[in-house]
């Protein structure tokens, strides 16, 4: 495969049932940039509403044909203020129609945009703006202007958009516009079209710099329009669909994936998470792409409503939940698609095909009772929910197939556009991260010696294809260390591949833990925040696909006898017991040693620069063995084998959070 494939090129090794199914979409595969989609959906659409926000007040409806002139418009009223093509311009705002207008905007002027929330930290969005070279910024209003003025000024900025229609100020160095005033200037201005090709650079979405500075991730239109046609092997959606969007549009994964529908003529609506559960059932989407954390609020919110029935009610529907359960487990293995059991023989699944006819009727009674109801939450139109931020438990996986709602977990990195594999809705293996999108392979390899592994051998997963970003903004040391000379990208988590290609995830072999709401962090700042703390040796965090992190603590046991001695303890490092000098036992989960460390981890935590609430550790556990070379848990260089401590401690990391 080359560096960058040409755009056709994407679908030909797709099998004939994808095909056959992408018919009834409107190609797009010679389609060299991704500004050149919208004049076409709307002549294709034309009508139909593609975005509306009942957020906004009042209520905002824009058209197919309304956003594609209104995206015009934009570029037009850039290009009338001096932007040129391949000028970097920093977008710093959050969901709305305008956000998507702004974004489509800039790169129909040929420009480049650097995306992130207008919530983001002060001196993050001055990094990114100053990195990019940006020469303009378009900010969400005059609050997050003013967050940024007074630096502003040091920087290149000839031009501020607002996105807002607030009254804006001309300055002596820097000129203010708001939207409708940038949208009547281009009205006046002939509008010079950017023919982009598809080697171009389209955006920069940067990482997150817990860990020192935000590297930015080049994406160019052959990554974002690889996105936009191979989806179409997943989704097939109708002209006119409803998807609900709540995620950031800036982020890779939900912009990616609104690209693709809005390039069907769906229908996009905003919602947040204040409004989310009314909006399900007023809409009633047939599309959303979510985070575990989201579709665990709606479980959650399910099993709420169940434990307020009456207790008769609750054994029925807790009943029918179990023989719901044993009948998909059933079905599974008499399709194939047991994880667990995927060779299974003609009698095991012809038993399983019994078992399930056996459970088929309280099942279908289950279904009349209990999920057809549970499914007007979702607003009862659901065709497809797609999940990715972290993996999916899996009793919410299990959950969402009994009560009839299909989820279609992926996998990507902002760095891979974002998705290289996504389940298909004719074969959701459950437990695993999917099947490849077209063109794009995976390889698992030794973590250390890089020598590849064989099917269903677990370690480092490398990925490969058309979506594979360019590399990081002026950072060539980083882009060496993700990308080989090979073109094989570091994606940091650990998995195997199935005999039928699908990638099943197991961890994370580099640090970056991810949280259930989607968010990433970075552990080293806040372990070495911990070990501030006279009590704590050595710490390393956990928590990965989990709703708050945990810790791992090995307590500076000197210190510790120091404490228990002021307290009238004795520590007995030999039984993992503080004993009282009347030889009374306290292990080291007593209350008073847990509280000690609870208000250590609390206080060095929430005391560091830049904390936010996601950095707080839920729960942890003390370990008396040190991680060292000498037992394997820490390289030569003195870093801890994070990959390895975990599988040492799984049992413990695993009960911390049951």
């Amino acid at each position: 495969m080359s560096k960058t494939q040409t755009v056709s090129s994407f679908l030909s090794n797709i099998s004939e049932g994808e095909r056959q199914s992408l018919k009834r979409l409107v190609d797009y595969t010679n389609v060299e940039s991704l500004p050149e989609v919208w004049p076409l959906a709307a002549q294709k659409f034309g009508d139909v509403v593609a975005l509306r926000s009942p957020l906004s007040k009042p209520e905002v409806v824009i058209t197919y044909t309304q956003l594609a002139e209104q995206i015009q418009l934009f570029a037009s009223g850039l290009q009338a203020l001096g932007v040129k093509v391949g000028d970097r311009i920093s977008l710093i705002a959050d969901n709305s129609p305008r956000w998507f207008i702004a974004d489509q905007g800039i790169m129909t002027a040929g420009a480049v945009d650097a995306v992130r929330s207008s919530q983001a930290e002060k001196e993050e969005l001055l990094f990114i703006i100053a990195n990019s070279g940006s020469t303009a910024i378009v900010v969400e209003d005059l609050k997050t202007l003013k967050k940024l003025q007074d630096r502003l000024k040091d920087l290149p900025i000839q031009v501020v958009i607002l996105l807002s229609d607030e009254a804006s100020a001309t300055e002596e160095t820097l000129k203010v516009l708001n939207f409708t005033q940038l949208i009547e200037i281009g009205g006046n201005h002939h509008f010079v079209p950017a023919k982009q090709n598809r080697d171009a650079l389209a955006t920069l979405i940067y990482t997150s710099g817990t860990t020192g500075k935000p590297k930015g991730v080049m994406l160019s239109y052959n990554n974002l329009m690889h996105q936009v046609i191979s989806f179409g092997t997943v989704l097939q959606p109708n002209v006119g669909d409803i998807v609900l969007s709540i995620l950031p549009s800036w982020h890779s994964y939900e912009r990616t994936v609104e690209y693709y529908l809005l390039s069907q003529g769906c229908t996009q609506v905003y919602t947040n998470l204040r409004s989310v559960k009314g909006d399900l059932k007023k809409f009633k989407p047939n599309y959303m792409v979510g985070v575990p954390r989201l579709w665990e609020s709606i479980y959650e919110g399910v099993q709420k409503q169940f434990r307020e029935q009456p207790a008769n009610k609750q054994r029925l529907v807790n009943f029918l939940l179990g023989i719901s359960d044993k009948y998909i487990k059933a079905q599974r293995t008499a399709q194939g698609l047991d994880l667990n059991n995927l060779h299974a023989s003609a009698i095991e699944r012809l038993a399983a095909k019994i078992q399930a006819s056996v459970f088929l009727p309280l099942h279908a009674l289950g279904e009349r009772l209990v999920y057809a109801k549970v499914r007007e939450a979702t607003g009862g139109e659901v065709k497809q929910m797609i999940s990715g931020g972290g993996a999916l438990p899996r009793h919410i996986d299990n959950f969402f197939e009994i009560i009839g709602v299909q989820i279609l977990q992926g996998y990507g990195l902002t760095e891979t556009s974002p998705v290289t594999h996504v389940r298909r809705p004719w074969r959701n293996l459950i437990g695993a991260s999917g099947l490849p999108l077209p063109a794009t392979e995976a390889k698992i390899v030794d973590p250390e010696t890089k020598a590849p592994l064989s099917v269903g051998k677990r370690g480092l997963v490398l990925l490969k294809g058309p979506q594979i970003m360019q590399g990081y903004y002026q950072n060539p040391e980083a882009t060496a260390k993700a990308i080989d000379t090979e073109g094989w990208f570091d994606s940091g988590d650990l998995g195997w591949l199935t005999p039928q290609d699908d990638l099943v995830l197991t961890g994370r072999a580099k640090d970056t833990i991810v949280l259930t709401n989607g968010e990433n962090i970075e552990p080293q700042p806040i372990e070495d925040a911990c070990l501030r703390s006279p009590y704590i040796d050595q710490i390393m965090l956990v928590g990965q696909d989990q709703r708050s992190l945990g810790a791992l603590i090995v307590p500076n046991v000197e210190a510790l006898e120091k404490w228990a001695a002021s307290q009238n303890l004795i520590l007995d490092t030999s039984n993992d017991r503080v004993t009282s000098s009347d030889s009374q036992k306290i292990d080291l989960e007593s209350r008073m040693i847990q509280d000690l460390f609870r208000q250590e981890l609390n206080r060095e935590v929430q005391n560091r620069p830049g904390y936010r609430p996601d950095d707080r550790i839920g729960t942890f556990k003390l370990i008396l063995e040190p991680f060292s070379i000498e037992n394997g848990l820490m390289t030569q260089t003195l870093k801890v084998r994070r990959h390895i401590v975990t599988e040492r401690y799984r049992d413990i990391i695993d009960g911390i959070f049951a």
